[in-house]
């Protein structure tokens, strides 16, 4: 299908990264009233959620093809998270954003990203005057769509500008957000790094013991 040729500074917020927790978390964020620019490498999984998602009761989306329609939609200060695969991919994605953003823009990396690259990707991008956020999701693709846990670092700075977002949809226990400022650079990413690992030994544990059954 032909998408619509993004209106520039229209969205308040962007994800590029169309997969299934990227595609999720947009969803979120659109149904809770944010009009969210979309974005992939490739046009297809952008045109599948718009196709099936956008123009209803789902919220606003605003889909781009090339990377620069997609920077330009997102109003100033931009914000853009990333949903990708961790490692070269991420750091490929971030180069792209670095190159067309302006001093005091926001990119987001909500990806499974080990927190010593959080750490230097802040501090690289820091030198050219915008803020990087490493934000560990859990939840899995039902909690990216309906309310995960949402674990930023980063600055405060960036915090005060992205928590109210956050918390609005982030899953929600006894009225109260499951998100809350975790501290700086790598710490998001460094707390949902022990999250996992208490999770998945858990786990082990409850398969040895029905294994001992």
């Amino acid at each position: 299908m032909a998408l619509p040729t993004p209106t520039p500074a229209s969205a308040d917020i962007g994800v590029t990264g169309m997969g299934v927790m990227g595609s999720n978390l947009a969803r979120n964020l659109a149904r809770n009233g944010y009009k969210v620019a979309i974005h992939n490498r490739s046009t297809g999984p952008t045109e599948a959620v718009f196709e099936k998602h956008g123009g209803g009761d789902e919220g606003e989306f605003i889909p781009a093809v090339e990377m620069d329609d997609f920077v330009a939609s997102l109003q100033k200060p931009r914000v853009a998270i990333i949903m990708v695969k961790a490692g070269a991919a991420t750091d490929a994605v971030i180069e792209q954003l670095a190159e067309r953003m302006d001093e005091g823009d926001i990119i987001v990396d909500c990806g499974n990203t080990l927190f010593h690259d959080t750490r230097r990707r802040e501090a690289a991008l820091k030198e050219r005057g915008l803020h990087f956020v490493g934000v560990g999701v859990s939840g899995g693709e039902e909690g990216a769509l309906w309310g995960p846990s949402i674990m930023p670092g980063g600055s405060r700075e960036s915090y005060d500008r992205l928590g109210p977002m956050f918390e609005k949809i982030s899953a929600h226990v006894d009225g109260e957000p499951c998100c809350t400022y975790i501290g700086a650079d790598g710490a998001g990413h460094f707390v949902k790094m022990v999250h996992n690992g208490i999770e998945y030994a858990d786990m082990q544990v409850i398969g040895e013991a029905y294994d001992l059954l």
